[in-house]
């Protein structure tokens, strides 16, 4: 594997470079792209002011829209289905689709994930009939996924750190997986690499993030990129909940641990020589 170029990228809230969006009252603040020289994906998030609309449109890759804050209109070549907090859809390559703010009077805010580093947007002029699926799931051989957060499988990686897959191969997505992860506090996963870029955007409580000895504390809407083969974990030193959403520039998630000091700066990482006692932590 060769050595990336770029190292980690920490996307604050005050430095955040929002950029207008497709329609009327939507903003976008991008995090990974090929910008920060992430490869293969990338991620940001949505601004919806009350009632604006993201107009139909399709990519040429994968994309998975989650919703954080408030509540989401999605439309699927006219099917309709609410997207509450934590909850997230899938839009294969090539599928038409378009998300809506319902409310009047808040924002939305929703995180998306693309399976490709310079994602491009197609407008769509034709008009879909409408079927209302509310907080109903797609049908069998409909393209779309939607993953209801209270429905979702949940796995313990650690002690106290909790991990629910949003997006993956298994549900359709190409190039791209992620989900959300809840430590409790003193929780942290241990020292560990990827064999692709990742994508961690903070969204409740803090974290302290370690990459080869430097250290990061990240409040909510803020993002680490962390390249592939570079050593890092996350801890929750507070005494609060920390809920994180981690993407991935892969089909599935996989981590492999390595030894702690390759994270607090005690051991030299280097990508040609693999530390023996790594292990795969699925």
């Amino acid at each position: 594997m060769d050595k990336p170029i770029f190292s980690e990228r920490i996307f604050r809230q005050e430095a955040a470079k929002v950029l207008p969006g497709m329609g009327p009252g939507v903003s976008m603040i991008p995090f990974t792209s090929n910008a920060c020289g992430a490869m293969g994906f990338s991620t940001g998030l949505a601004i919806f002011e009350p009632g604006s609309m993201l107009p139909y449109h399709t990519h040429p890759c994968s994309e998975a829209v989650t919703v954080l804050k408030g509540s989401a209109r999605v439309q699927i070549e006219g099917r309709t289905y609410r997207l509450e907090p934590k909850e997230c859809a899938h839009f294969p390559a090539g599928v038409a689709h378009r998300v809506t703010n319902p409310d009047p009077e808040r924002e939305l805010i929703a995180h998306t994930a693309f399976g490709s580093a310079t994602p491009t947007r197609n407008l769509i002029t034709m008009a879909y009939s409408l079927e209302e699926r509310d907080l109903g799931d797609p049908l069998a051989g409909e393209p779309e996924n939607i993953r209801r957060f209270r429905m979702g499988e949940v796995y313990q990686l650690q002690e106290n750190a909790f991990f629910t897959d949003l997006f993956a191969r298994r549900f359709g997505a190409s190039g791209i997986c992620g989900g959300y992860a809840r430590f409790l506090p003193g929780a942290s996963l241990p020292c560990h690499t990827h064999d692709y870029d990742e994508s961690i955007t903070i969204v409740a409580g803090s974290a302290m993030c370690l990459v080869e000895g430097r250290k990061y504390q990240l409040r909510p809407y803020e993002t680490a990129f962390i390249p592939m083969g570079i050593p890092h974990r996350f801890l929750n030193h507070s005494n609060e909940e920390m809920v994180m959403l981690w993407v991935y520039a892969g089909d599935e998630p996989d981590r492999t641990i390595v030894d702690s000091g390759y994270c607090d700066g005690t051991m030299l990482w280097q990508d040609s020589l693999k530390d023996s006692s790594a292990t795969r932590l699925s």
